[in-house]
């Protein structure tokens, strides 16, 4: 008696189950796949967004300082040369210290 003859023999329907299953896996992981992808992708724009909103702003609060500087340095040109000659020697004893 063989295999088939004495019903050890798998059954067609139960093949074609398991393929079925396993071909709803795959898809369901590519799904999954793909929903992370959208999910990283959408948080990589955001955060890019909010990166280049900062330093715009920071570019203005900069060139602004350099507006604020540049007029009190016109205004109060002495006083300007001696704070800058002062910040400069401090610096100049602290490097050498190092």
């Amino acid at each position: 008696m063989s295999r088939a003859e004495s019903g050890n023999a798998p059954d067609q329907g139960t093949a074609s189950q398991i393929k079925d299953k396993v071909s709803e896996a795959a898809s369901s992981v590519r799904d999954m796949g793909q929903q992370a992808y959208d999910a990283a992708t959408e948080k990589y724009e955001n955060v890019r967004d909010s990166a280049a909103e900062y330093y715009q702003a920071g570019r203005e609060k900069a060139m602004e300082w350099e507006s604020q500087i540049e007029s009190y340095v016109r205004e109060q040109p002495i006083k300007s040369l001696l704070m800058a000659a002062g910040v400069g020697m401090v610096l100049g004893m602290i490097w050498k210290r190092i």
